[in-house]
């Protein structure tokens, strides 16, 4: 039986994005499983692996991207016990996901709710699982305490927004102009990123400092988030949406380690999922289950902005590249 998967054929642009029809299914091993794919996400972090500048992945091309995933298990090898063909399941890959199907290891993937919508509990995997962690394992906020989110409105952002204001944060978000009333809806006061000087508008705000700030653009931005910090605050850097290259990553996430040495300086910290994935999965599962109960209880309400089919991957990445993306693409694979 055949299936298809969407091939990185070299680094490059989105036309280097290329689907491939394979001849056979793949076949589990011992303690694996092999997952039929229902959808994935076209994310931010997927156009960084096309172009080569993700640090975190070191594959040459050929590859095939995605970062997460929500299947259903289609075949079990051996030495696997606790799942069965038909379960549901969720995994961040972080490569593999634009695809029909996929082997994984069983102990890896969590278990997903039947009660659940397939494609909110897609949403939790990446986005919803990186906001969640920064605000509560890395930044350590508590109900009432200030943040400042950039970017709120993209896929992160968003759901920041919406883990703070289920966590009763006072928030404030940089974010475009016609994203301001929904962001006002959420409790989230916004400031319009091209027009508004931010750091003006902060000090103004919260002239003592907020509690964290949660940014993913890199370089001087760094820096002038750190002005808006509490002595006793945290900086959380995500990304460098600004890097032209893998270095310019490296050397944002090395100046800010640096700066978490030095003690008159807010606290800094440069959080990665996939790195945290690796060396703490029991935390990802269990802070995928907490928000899988959050959704079944409605705290959050995730959305997904764009229906595309798997072969629409390369235009996917255009809208990416070009920042027209509006919230949460979702390739379509298996439903």
């Amino acid at each position: 039986m055949s299936y298809k998967k969407v091939i990185l054929s070299e680094f490059g642009g989105p036309d280097v994005l290329v689907v491939e029809k394979v001849t056979e299914v793949p076949e589990p091993g011992p303690g694996e499983v092999r997952v039929k794919v229902l959808a994935c996400s076209a994310a931010y972090t997927d156009t960084l692996i096309r172009r080569g500048i993700y640090p975190d992945v070191k594959q040459k091309p050929p590859i095939t991207l995605g970062y997460d995933m929500i299947g259903v298990v289609d075949k079990v090898g051996d030495q696997v016990g606790h799942l069965a063909k038909g379960d549901k399941v969720a995994e961040l890959t972080i490569l593999g996901s634009y695809s029909e199907y996929m082997v994984l290891a069983a102990e890896q993937l969590v278990q997903v709710p039947g009660n659940l919508d397939d494609l909110e509990a897609l949403s939790l995997i990446l986005s919803y699982v990186t906001a969640f962690q920064m605000l509560t394992r890395l930044a350590e906020v508590q109900a009432g305490d200030t943040v400042l989110i950039h970017g709120a409105g993209g896929a992160v952002g968003n759901a920041l927004v919406q883990l703070g204001a289920a966590m009763n944060l006072k928030m404030y978000g940089t974010a475009s102009i016609s994203q301001h009333d929904d962001l006002r809806n959420l409790g989230c006061e916004p400031i319009d990123y091209k027009t508004d000087d931010f750091v003006l508008r902060m000090k103004s705000y919260e002239p003592k400092g907020v509690n964290a700030v949660f940014d993913a653009m890199g370089g001087g931005h760094f820096k002038r988030s750190l002005k808006v910090i509490s002595n006793h605050g945290t900086l959380v850097a995500y990304g460098s949406y600004n890097a032209a290259s893998s270095s310019g990553l490296i050397k944002d996430f090395l100046l800010v380690s640096l700066w978490g040495l030095l003690p008159w300086l807010p606290s800094t910290a440069f959080y990665s999922i996939g790195a945290w994935h690796n060396k703490h999965h029991d935390w990802f599962k269990e802070d995928l289950l907490t928000l899988f109960m959050w959704l079944s209880e409605r705290k959050i309400s995730p959305v997904v902005s764009q229906r595309m089919k798997l072969e629409e991957a390369s235009r996917a990445h255009g809208l990416l590249d070009s920042g027209q993306a509006k919230g949460k693409i979702v390739l379509m694979v298996g439903l």
